[in-house]
């Protein structure tokens, strides 16, 4: 058995706990050959494939790191056009794989999908720190994410508090709030700001005021997709030639410029960015994706083509890749932590 094997979208901690599993697992129980592409599917729908075999020594010691060993791309998409699918499913049979393990996000899984229709046998993993990953209620690298959100939001509430300032954290998470609402719980934010709720911002002004009478200082979390009610999404830039075009960014810039005429406090905007996405993963995650891993080689072997590895009520499963491909997962508005942030005193920025 020949099994390819490759990381596609934006880098994520615990992508290198998932290539170890999966390479480790098809050796140690079926002696299968693993071969990684190299930069996702740019290595593969290229004029030349780029490629390597993996060995056991290959993978081990890269359960903690970040990034991933293989490499991986945001823009290489071989659905754009009929010659560069004819490309990549020539690549694959003159790899001679018997299968391909695809480690992804929604855009990744819908291009998975998308090849496996056309052929080729696929087993899907989720890979997002946005957690929004259809059929899959916790993905690795989240984790890591709210962790390295709450620590920032712990920073920020020092200098809120040392210079009396209202502190807005913009975090990641596109159109969907998880990592801003886990982290701004966890990180003691005042106010968090969600893409699912609409935020009012007389409510949002008038939860400052309050505060500068008592604490004089006010902490902010907003997802980058949050908008005001009436309001458009923030976009940072377009990229017309990546599966995922739009590029969401500086809400926290502009909600800061809409407060400061309404409040006496100063009031600063500080953009995470790609700190989320980096560093070494966090022992849940190293787990969880070691996890990930050993079950999308047990589908393999099993050949349970055309599915992801999923999580659902804590345990391990599949689902068929066409119900991930290209749908998002929110926050539900009755979610038991929206529920939590809005009884503990929390500000959601929903009008009263």
């Amino acid at each position: 058995m020949r099994i390819g094997m490759l990381t596609g979208g934006g880098d994520c901690p615990g992508l290198n706990a998932v290539i170890r599993a999966v390479t480790k697992s098809l050796i140690r129980q079926c002696h299968a050959e693993v071969v990684g592409i190299v930069d996702g599917f740019a290595g593969l729908c290229g004029e030349v494939t780029r490629s390597r075999v993996l060995s056991w020594d290959d993978v081990s010691g890269i359960l903690m790191q970040g990034g991933t060993i293989l490499g991986t791309s945001n823009k290489a998409n071989p659905l754009s056009a009929p010659y560069a699918t004819a490309q990549t499913l020539a690549h694959v049979k003159r790899l001679g794989l018997d299968g391909l393990v695809v480690i992804g996000g929604d855009g990744s899984m819908a291009i998975a999908h998308g090849l496996s229709e056309r052929g080729v046998p696929i087993v899907g993993v989720p890979k997002t720190i946005d957690n929004d990953i259809t059929g899959c209620e916790r993905s690795f690298g989240f984790d890591t994410a709210v962790a390295t959100v709450t620590d920032a939001l712990e920073r920020i509430q020092t200098t809120g508090q040392s210079h009396s300032r209202v502190m807005i954290v913009e975090t990641m998470g596109r159109y969907a709030g998880w990592i801003a609402l886990e982290a701004g719980l966890a990180g003691a934010a005042d106010i968090i700001l969600l893409p699912e709720i609409d935020y009012d911002l007389n409510t949002v002004a008038q939860v400052c005021l309050a505060r500068e009478q008592r604490e004089r200082y006010t902490v902010i979390c907003i997802g980058e997709g949050a908008k005001p009610r009436g309001g458009a999404l923030t976009v940072e830039r377009r990229i017309e030639d990546s599966p995922d075009p739009i590029r969401l960014g500086g809400v926290a810039h502009a909600l800061r410029d809409q407060l400061q005429p309404r409040l006496r406090s100063e009031v600063r905007a500080t953009v995470l960015g790609h700190v989320q996405r980096g560093g070494r993963p966090t022992p849940f995650d190293r787990v969880l994706a070691t996890q990930f891993g050993n079950q999308a080689a047990q589908l393999v072997m099993t050949g349970q083509f055309g599915r992801m590895v999923t999580l659902q009520q804590g345990r391990l499963g599949s689902i068929q890749l066409a119900q991930a491909a290209q749908q998002h997962r929110h926050v539900p508005l009755d979610h038991p932590l929206v529920q939590t942030a809005r009884q503990i005193g929390v500000s959601l920025g929903e009008s009263a």
